[in-house]
Order: C-alpha cells, then sequence, then structure tokens
C-alpha cells in the first residue's frame, strides 16, 4: 500500500484536479486531496531512505530551495496559530513531494504514455459535458466543470498535447484537433488565443506555414465576428485581452505598496486587500489575476525575487539542455513557456490545485529529471 501510493499519488493528485473542478463532486475531491496529503506523508515518514534519495536528488534541488524558502519566510513571520500559513507550507511541500516521487518511479510512463492518457481523460470530461449540455454556443461553455475557463484549461491542453506530438496527422487526427479548437473557444477564454497560437509556434516555427495559418486565422476570427457569440474571439474584439484585469492590477498594486519587501504571509496567494476594494467592486475584485503581482504580495519583494530567481534560473537551465527531437521533451517545456506568459493574466503558479500550474512544477521536475539522466546515467 505504501509502495503504491508513493508510486501513483501523483496521478491520484493530478486526476482530482477533476473532481474538483466539478460542483458535483467538489466536497469529494476536497476529501480526497486532505486524505491523500495524510496517506502519503505517513508513506514518506515510513520510507526515509527512499525520501532522502528523491527529495535531495540533484534534479529537484530546485524544489528543495524552493521548500527552504517558503520555511524561512514561515519561521520568520508566522508563528503556529497560522493554521492557514501550516496548511500552504505544508500543501506546497507535499506537491513537490508527491511530482518528485511520480518521476522517479513513473518515469518511462510519462515519457511513454502519459499524454496519451491525459487527452483520453480529458476527451471524456468533454463529450460527458456535451450530454449534460449540448448548446455548446449559449454563453460561455462550461459543459460538465463549473468554471468555463477550467474547461478551456483541459481543452487547451489536449490540443497541445495532439498537436505537438503527432508526427503526421490523419484527418481523423484534423478532426479531433478541430473539435478541440471549437470548443476552446466556445469557453470564451481569451487565454486560448496564446495557447493554440503557442503551440504552432513551438510545431512550425516562423515558418511559411505559420503566416499561411495566420492568415486563414484572420479570415476566421473577421468571420466570427460577425456573429452574436461569447466566444474567445467576440470577447477578445469587444474589450483588450487585459482590459477586465487593470482594476485588478491596480488594487494588487496598492496591496503590494502596503507590504512591500516582506508581504502579506504564505495563506494569502493570490490575495488583494479587500480593504482597497469600493464597496460596488466588492464580490468581482478577489484576486490579482497574474501570478507575478500575486508572488509579491505573497512573499514581497524579498523574497519574491528568490522564488522567481529559483523558477527562471531552472527554466533558462533547462533550455539549453533539453532533447528538442524528442517531442515529449518539447510539449513538457511548451507548457512551462505557456505557463509563464500566462502568469500574466492569471493566478498560476501560486496554487495548489490548478491544472496547468500542476503541470508546470511537474514539467520542471519531469525535464530536470530527464536531463540528470542523460547527463549522469548513461
Amino acid at each position: 500500500m505504501i509502495k503504491w501510493i508513493l508510486k501513483y499519488g501523483f496521478l491520484i493528485y493530478l486526476l482530482n484536479t477533476v473532481l474538483l473542478s466539478i460542483e458535483e463532486t467538489f466536497l469529494l475531491g476536497d476529501n480526497v486531496f486532505i486524505i491523500l496529503m495524510v496517506i502519503f506523508s505517513f508513506s514518506l515518514l515510513l520510507n526515509l531512505k527512499m525520501l532522502k534519495e528523491v527529495i535531495l536528488h540533484k534534479a529537484f534541488g530546485f524544489f528543495l530551495i524552493l521548500n527552504c524558502i517558503n520555511i524561512f519566510y514561515w519561521l520568520m513571520f508566522h508563528n503556529f496559530s497560522d493554521l492557514e500559513s501550516i496548511k500552504y507550507l505544508l500543501a506546497r511541500a507535499m506537491q513537490f513531494s508527491i511530482i518528485s516521487f511520480g518521476v522517479v518511479l513513473n518515469y518511462d510512463y510519462f515519457k511513454e504514455d502519459f499524454l496519451k492518457h491525459v487527452v483520453y481523460v480529458i476527451l471524456v470530461i468533454i463529450l460527458l459535458g456535451l450530454i449534460v449540455d449540448p448548446f455548446i454556443f449559449e454563453g460561455r461553455y462550461r459543459g460538465l466543470l463549473w468554471n468555463p475557463n477550467i474547461l478551456s484549461s483541459l481543452s487547451c491542453l489536449a490540443f497541445s498535447v495532439l498537436f505537438l506530438s503527432l508526427k503526421r496527422m490523419t484527418n481523423y487526427d484534423s478532426l479531433i484537433l478541430a473539435f478541440l479548437v471549437l470548443v476552446s473557444l466556445s469557453t470564451g477564454s481569451r487565454g486560448v488565443l496564446v495557447a493554440i497560437p503557442l503551440a504552432f509556434l513551438f510545431r512550425y516555427g516562423f515558418s511559411y506555414r505559420n503566416i499561411l495559418y495566420s492568415l486563414g486565422s484572420v479570415v476566421i476570427y473577421s468571420i466570427v465576428l460577425n456573429f452574436q457569440l461569447q466566444t474567445s474571439i467576440n470577447r477578445f474584439a469587444s474589450q483588450s485581452l487585459l482590459n477586465d484585469r487593470l482594476l485588478q492590477y491596480k488594487y494588487a498594486f496598492q496591496t503590494i505598496q502596503q507590504k512591500p519587501f516582506f508581504g502579506f504571509g504564505l495563506d494569502k496567494y493570490a490575495y488583494i486587500n479587500p480593504e482597497l476594494i469600493p464597496s460596488y467592486l466588492q464580490g468581482h475584485i478577489i484576486s490579482a489575476h497574474n501570478a507575478y503581482l500575486a508572488v509579491i504580495v505573497q512573499y514581497g519583494i524579498i523574497f519574491g525575487l528568490f522564488f522567481f530567481g529559483v523558477v527562471f534560473y531552472k527554466t533558462i537551465q533547462i533550455y539549453f539542455n533539453i532533447n528538442r527531437g524528442q517531442r515529449v521533451e518539447s510539449f513538457y517545456f511548451y507548457i512551462i513557456i505557456y505557463v509563464i506568459i500566462a502568469s500574466f493574466y492569471e493566478s498560476l503558479i501560486t496554487g495548489i490545485n490548478e491544472i496547468h500550474t500542476i503541470f508546470f512544477w511537474f514539467s520542471l521536475a519531469f525535464l530536470s529529471y530527464s536531463i540528470y539522466k542523460r547527463k549522469y546515467e548513461n
């Protein structure tokens, strides 16, 4: 049982994000998350030798540094009465541990079959959503999930996996990709207009083919604008990509100014001081919707710079060492770059149970471990 939970804990953790994304199963997902954290913690304590080998592994050194930053910050600015900060500290540490053990114990699976299974699961979720709600263009489509942006994250993830992994595309593959684009656009998430073009850029680079695709996209864009819909294209045209984020950035920046150097604490991730928000905006402005501002609010400038220094150093290190001939490594690096870009308009990186955030940390760990294996384990 102990070895089983260490090996498959990450897959349970990842699948549980689906339960947390459906209103009817949210409570179940919350309980599964807590149970997983507790059982995994005890499993680590009963396997101290393996814990030492994995947690102190050179490939996961950046996780260890980030955990040390969190611990040092907690010791300086929190105490045992701050239960929420303790929860965040432990949850982040367990997140990194679950990912590290998953990569080490299932490396070949994540390299060969994992992404294919991710696509299957996402397609099942989308198809079940179409059964529950087949009216895909009536408002912002969310299918089975409680939030259209979550559905967009899943559909874009499935699209990018397929698009970047296929050597040759059959008519069937093209049909699936077109279906995923349609679902993604129907959610009204403007992040789609970043995720899909970025996938094309990763696959074809700055080529004549991408120029032709861009011209085709302009034509489709012009056609869709003539319909009264709430697709990503229509919402992008009706207001600039960051227009409805400006107020959130404003109050996040004002929050930073209150405690600029050491922030508001570990438990205040994706936080804006509610006292700054006028009454008529209460309930509308709830977070920064910007991971970079969110991290500075949480840690302050000093610890925030340490945090970002570790993340960007690891990203640059991976960029210069990945095997671009392996499509799986290219995809995982695509996830890293997408999240870094998307963090300008979404509170990614800071969370615990968001799908792209999990994939971001997992991709960093997987690629770091792959590079280590090539260098030292020939």
